[in-house]
Order: structure tokens, then sequence, then C-alpha cells
């Protein structure tokens, strides 16, 4: 597959551990992870400390770059931005051991290896950070101030965004707390946990080699956001000239309704029958890369959203002979029954 940079296994140290910076698309969906998964992995790390398992996978994690030097995280944000957090919630422990006069010189020591490493550089004169991992556009102010800082949270007037993310930190603050008594433990653990999880790493050179690593992955049964990297691109029209900020909340508004309106349906699945619908017949091989040539400006980028929240209601009755769209209409009804009845569907 052209495009493709490298591929391989790497642990959370090979990844975090160097001088490479990893960015979230601005436009990707937010922090979303819940305790429930916040409970899940910190069971799968307790399983590592105990020695039950010698390593845990987290899955793949794809990437995008021109320079090798800054990543665009397109697959695995929550992931490394939840780990990303319990190394916080470790720096942020050392740091309350140090105003307890707990080994104070030791434990700074610890907090600032473990910030070099992991999280960043800090200007000790402006206070401003520059992160290994930069957040989308919701999230990543409150990563740098108040997380990376380990500054007092706001508990009030947050985005939903920055509202799990406050969660996640405190979550993991308690059970670090609650896990480790000292300095040394504290920093055994992150130096352990890095070595032990990793990654099925993909990374390349574009956008629509992206989205084919997303597709071939996704044949294979490993079921990637591939709607967020079109997301992604379609935001990134409009950001590209200077918009205002209601021109953004208003992309953000028609993307959400429309993706609210599908539920679990294929967002990609919807998206083909509506161009194919309207436009010379493509594959979904070459949805994107056709998408992409077409669509290239923000009065296009509007339009085709708009579009799509007027045709998602017929969509998704096409696909149910009962649905209340077809009442009165008996002939359609029966023609989608057939339909349904031998599985016609559109060609891939």
């Amino acid at each position: 597959m052209t495009g493709i940079i490298d591929t391989s296994s790497s642990t959370f140290r090979q990844i975090m551990g160097n001088g490479i910076r990893y960015e979230i698309p601005k436009f990707q969906r937010d922090y979303s992870w819940d305790s429930e998964q916040w409970s899940d992995l910190w069971e799968d790390i307790l399983v590592l400390l105990r020695n039950e398992e010698q390593e845990h996978y987290l899955g793949y994690l794809v990437m995008q770059t021109a320079d090798n030097k800054v990543f665009q995280v397109i697959d695995g944000q929550q992931r490394l931005t939840t780990i990303s957090i319990i190394i916080l919630a470790v720096i942020k422990s050392l740091e309350n051991l140090c105003e307890k006069g707990i080994d104070p010189d030791n434990n700074q020591k610890r907090k600032q290896a473990l910030i070099n490493s992991y999280i960043g550089y800090i200007n000790p004169v402006t206070l401003i950070s520059e992160n290994k991992l930069k957040l989308n556009r919701n999230s990543d102010f409150y990563y740098r101030q108040y997380l990376v800082l380990l500054n007092v949270q706001p508990s009030r007037n947050r985005n939903n965004s920055e509202k799990q993310l406050r969660e996640a930190f405190l979550f993991y603050l308690k059970k670090v707390e609650n896990t480790f008594t000292n300095g040394e433990s504290l920093a055994g653990f992150i130096d352990e946990i890095v070595d032990k999880l990793y990654f099925s790493v993909i990374k390349v050179s574009n956008q629509i080699n992206a989205f084919k690593v997303f597709e071939t992955l996704n044949a294979r049964g490993v079921q990637l956001s591939s709607s967020d990297l079109l997301k992604n691109y379609l935001f990134s029209i409009v950001d590209n000239t200077s918009p205002h900020q209601n021109e953004i909340d208003e992309l953000e508004n028609l993307w959400g309704k429309i993706v609210d309106k599908l539920r679990e349906k294929k967002f990609e699945d919807f998206l083909r029958c509506y161009w194919n619908s309207s436009h010379k017949s493509v594959s979904k091989r070459n949805l994107f890369k056709v998408i992409r040539f077409e669509i290239t400006s923000k009065e296009q980028t509007f339009q085709l959203l708009r579009d799509l929240l007027d045709t998602a209601d017929l969509y998704l009755a096409l696909q149910d002979p009962n649905d209340e769209f077809w009442q009165g209409s008996q002939p359609m009804k029966e023609e989608l029954s057939t339909l349904k009845l031998f599985h016609i569907k559109q060609k891939s």
C-alpha cells in the first residue's frame, strides 16, 4: 500500500519517550472515555502489576506525518490521552508527597523526570507547556492549563470533553494514591507499565493513504473510526479560510445532527449511498478520494453537510418498509420488503 511509512509494534515508552510530538486533529472527536473504560484499563494494568500477564495490547494506533517529527493521531487518541492522564495523576501524587515534606528532593526529581520523558517541556518563564501530546480544539487548553500544570481544576463552566478529562484525572489520582504510598513505588509503577502497554503502530504519509489503511483494517474486522478522517478533512477546509466561530459551531451542529440521526447505522455506508445517488457511481475504496477532489471550498462543505442532513431520514426509511415515511404508499412498502427479503444492497 503506497504511502505507508512504517508498521510496527511499539510500547508506550517507545512512542512517547522520544522527541516526537503527537497532535489530535483539531476537529476530531473530543475525549469521551468514561468510568467503564477507565476501570477496564485500570484492571488490565493491575493484571500486569501482579505479573499475571507480561504485556497488554492496546490495539491499533494510526498516525499521519509529513516530516516524521509531528504526527497527527488519526486513530488512538482516547488511549494515548488516558495513559497520559494516568502519568499526570502519578506526577500529582509525587507533588503531594513533596508538599508534605516526604522525601522532597528525590520525589521532585522523579516528578521532573516523568514530565520530561512523557509529558513535555514547561517554559520556566511563561509556564506555557510544550507538550508531547496536543489535544483537539475543545480539549487542549484545559489539558495544558490545568492537567499538565497541575493547577486547581474548575468544576464549572466546562465543555463535555473538559469534564471527562477532569473526571478521568480524579479517577486515576484516587486509584494511584490508594495503591502506592511512596515516591519509589509511584515512579516504579510508571516505569513498569510504559514497557508493558503496547500498540500496533501504522504511520502513513497523507490523508488518502490513511483512509485506505482504515478500509483495509475494517475489512479485516478491526473497526476504526474512518468517519473521523472525513470530518477532519471537511472541517479543515473551513478552518483554512479564517472562519468566524459561528461557522465552526454550525459545522459541528450539522455534523452532530447527522450522526445522531444515523445512530447505529454506518456513516460511510450512508455517505456512499448519498454520493452515488447524485454523482457518478464510485466504489467504497475510492469514495474519500473522490470527495476530496470534488469538495474543496467552504461553500461546498456546508452544502454537502446540509444535503446529508436532509437526506438522512430518507436513507433510514429506505431500510425499513414499516417506517412512517411510507404511510399511504403501499407499493413502496412492498418494493422495500422485497429488497429486504433478498438482502439487496449497494455493491462495494
